[in-house]
């Protein structure tokens, strides 16, 4: 039997513009999201089908985790599976390192791993263009994780457009420090009051100026496009998340701030950074508990 791993990496927002709601009730947003090496990874083993219909298996490492058909591997299976016909089978084994409900988008990229994977032992039934329509019917962020590269996210999320070479070159390799306090924040609550307070959304014309003018300023830093218009009206109910940020900032003066809808938040580290004392910062307003781990933007 045919077996896979794939890796499913986290991902963290750097620039997130929500510019308002639609009549659809999605939220249209402009964003520049970037992998990172730190991610899950789901091993795929071939299965043979019964009955002539697709069979499906998936375990976790983490008990927390659901293996249910509320997993988005499933969801993503029985996707493949809708679009293609195929009636092959396959045994998911999910080693679950992003935390849950963090806005690091764990559970948008494994369901594109299980379609990476799917497409790969069925022999590459759908086009790259294919998946990525297959994936947005999956969640708002599954696309990017198609592009393997640091994108701008339009739209709800399914307009994915690679950042050109040199402008990702800025962000390649940089060394990104995650933290999450021990909850997670719900992403349609966090949207819900985004809608309850219109005054946060930026217009879609200040969020494409403000991007512009990054992308066309040669030798621009990371850590000057760093925006989040969520982060107000989230931190104004959690707000440990703010007050930990402003502290890093004026302790060890990074550029740090929550990525996506959170709980999860990152900082941008220079090579000299001092990370033990940043996480023992961490550890000291957050608790034990709390997630922190260092990696670099892929």
């Amino acid at each position: 039997m045919s077996t896979l791993s794939i890796f499913a990496p986290a991902k963290v927002n750097l620039f997130l513009a929500i510019t308002g709601r639609r009549a659809d009730g999605y939220h249209d947003l402009v964003s520049v999201v970037a992998p990172v090496e730190f991610g899950d990874t789901l091993r795929v083993e071939a299965q043979v089908g019964g009955g002539g219909a697709a069979r499906f298996e998936l375990e976790c490492d983490d008990a927390a985790v659901p293996v249910d058909e509320t997993n988005l591997v499933w969801k993503a299976a029985r996707a493949f599976v809708a679009v293609t016909g195929w009636t092959g089978g396959a045994k998911f084994f999910l080693e679950k390192r992003i935390p849950m409900g963090a806005g690091l988008g764990g559970g948008s990229s494994d369901a594109v791993a299980a379609l990476w994977a799917l497409n790969g032992l069925a022999g590459g039934l759908l086009s790259l263009e294919r998946l990525v329509e297959v994936a947005a019917t999956l969640g708002s962020d599954c696309p990017l994780f198609l592009a393997r590269a640091p994108v701008v996210m339009r739209g709800r999320g399914e307009r994915v457009e690679r950042l050109a070479t040199e402008v990702a070159a800025r962000l390649h390799g940089r060394r990104v420090l995650l933290f999450k306090p021990d909850f997670g924040i719900s992403t349609p609550w966090a949207f819900g009051r985004m809608a309850a307070t219109p005054t946060s959304y930026l217009s879609a014309t200040q969020a494409e100026t403000r991007l512009a003018a990054w992308m066309n300023t040669p030798g621009a830093k990371a850590e000057e496009l760093l925006s989040n218009n969520m982060a107000d009206v989230v931190g104004a109910k959690f707000i440990a998340l703010p007050t930990l940020l402003a502290l890093l900032r004026a302790r060890f003066g990074v550029a740090a701030q929550m990525s996506g809808s959170g709980s999860a938040c990152f900082a941008l580290l220079a090579d000299d950074a001092p990370v033990a004392a940043m996480t023992a910062a961490i550890h000291e307003a957050w608790g034990e508990t709390a997630f922190v781990m260092e990696t670099r933007i892929a």
